[in-house]
């Protein structure tokens, strides 16, 4: 079961290692440029818990079968008119796109077998919404000598009208604060997954 492409190779996509909210923002923003009109079936997903420590597998950056710990990490969603959801990740060893249960199967596995410090929350935002409301200065990738942690991106920082940088909204797990809906793993599973 294949996505139709509507975004270009994983190899073509526009990437600079450890910006994953960039990385998605622009894929949202080539979807709205190429394909105006399945924008509506795309969401930017943000994963992270209040501890900001999750771990997920099958990263480009892991050993083998050990899973990644991430502050966060942020992957597409595209949920099709015909009813198949794919993730896509820039950062996986999985296929680009992965169907969904794929993913949450691989990647996510189950909550239940992991500490609760590490369980995690998924925010989901309209790929729309992400692009009018999200904006980074990239101040969260400095160290305390002001120097880069990882190189950034080579085009501008994103802004918005009203926003220089709101990066913490979207990783909070908090429902009150910032766009989109606030999942646990498991509702976002039935959802958009098959349970298990």
């Amino acid at each position: 079961m294949q996505a139709t492409p509507v975004l270009p190779d994983r190899k073509d996509c526009c990437y600079t290692s450890c910006y994953c909210e960039e990385n998605v923002w622009k894929l949202c923003e080539h979807l709205r440029d190429q394909s105006p009109h399945l924008l509506e079936e795309f969401f930017a997903v943000f994963l992270s818990n209040e501890n900001r420590m999750i771990p997920i597998w099958k990263q480009m950056s892991g050993k083998r079968e050990d899973p990644v710990i991430w502050d966060y990490h942020v992957v597409l969603l595209r949920d099709c008119s015909d009813g198949r959801r794919f993730i896509y990740d820039l950062d996986t060893l999985l296929p680009f796109p992965s169907p969904c249960d794929t993913y949450i199967k691989e990647a996510l596995r189950l909550d239940h077998n992991i500490h609760r410090d590490f369980r995690r929350k998924l925010r989901v935002i309209r790929a729309e919404e992400y692009l009018r409301t999200f904006a980074s200065d990239r101040s969260h990738m400095k160290d305390a000598n002001n120097e880069w942690r990882k190189p950034p991106p080579p085009y501008p920082c994103i802004k918005t009208p009203e926003a220089f940088m709101n990066l913490d909204d979207f990783i909070s797990m908090d429902p009150r604060v910032g766009h989109g809906t606030v999942y646990t793993l498991e509702a976002f599973t039935e959802r958009f997954g098959t349970p298990v």
